[in-house]
């Protein structure tokens, strides 16, 4: 399977893992990205029997809507039962970098809700140590520069995603070069500066199911 095929093969994977568990009054949190809208598209078909989604972007929720899916306000409901997301890297203890599409934020809130918090990747996602793929942190616009030169004290190299304003209005800071060894205490850090709405590591909150695309088929991956 190339790439492709595998992020369909998890979005199909992550259907058949909460199909049998759908009740009339599940709630659904649908993540933003590649492997997200696959898993949307396949829950295309059992649109009359979902009644309440949570998107974690505008343009999520606009594709749930184009199937007739049901999307509500997350401060109109309790509980969201599933999130099911994507993933720009991933540990073995199923701690995550999120962001590339510059979510994050509305992506950490609707995982804190979820009671279960289902991850969707291709192998090419599966790292050893995070920071491979440049941590997104992102930052109340004024503070851009403070929130820089401090994550340069971290030891990163902080770079303006220019062109791109997140859904809540701020920008985006990636990080560069920075290696992530203790994902807790940099996630903790990070968000300790004055200016950070938040960044991209989901070390507090991590997956609890990781359904890997490889070429020899899905691999269901459960937290420790």
């Amino acid at each position: 399977m190339n790439q492709q095929e595998m992020k369909q093969a998890v979005a199909d994977a992550a259907l058949a893992h909460i199909k049998p568990r759908l009740e009339d009054d599940t709630v659904l949190g649908i993540g933003t990205g590649s492997t997200a809208n696959l898993f949307i598209d396949a829950l295309a078909p059992l649109a009359s029997s979902i009644n309440a989604t949570v998107a974690s972007s505008e343009a999520s929720a606009q594709r749930l809507k184009s199937h007739g899916i049901p999307v509500f306000d997350l401060n109109t409901l309790d509980r969201v039962d599933f999130y099911i997301d994507g993933a720009d890297e991933t540990n073995e203890a199923l701690q995550l970098i999120k962001g590339g599409g510059a979510a994050l934020t509305r992506e950490k809130i609707v995982a804190a809700v979820a009671k279960e918090f289902v991850c969707i990747a291709d192998e090419s996602k599966r790292v050893k140590t995070l920071g491979g793929f440049p941590l997104p942190v992102e930052v109340i616009p004024m503070a851009r520069s403070h929130v820089a030169r401090q994550l340069v004290k971290l030891g990163g190299d902080p770079v303006y995603r220019e062109g791109v304003t997140t859904d809540n209005g701020n920008i985006i800071l990636d990080v560069f070069n920075f290696s992530i060894p203790q994902p807790l205490d940099i996630e903790d850090k990070i968000n300790a500066i004055t200016g950070v709405v938040t960044n991209g590591l989901f070390a507090h909150r991590p997956a609890d199911v990781l359904l890997l695309g490889t070429p020899d088929g899905v691999e269901t991956i459960l937290a420790q």
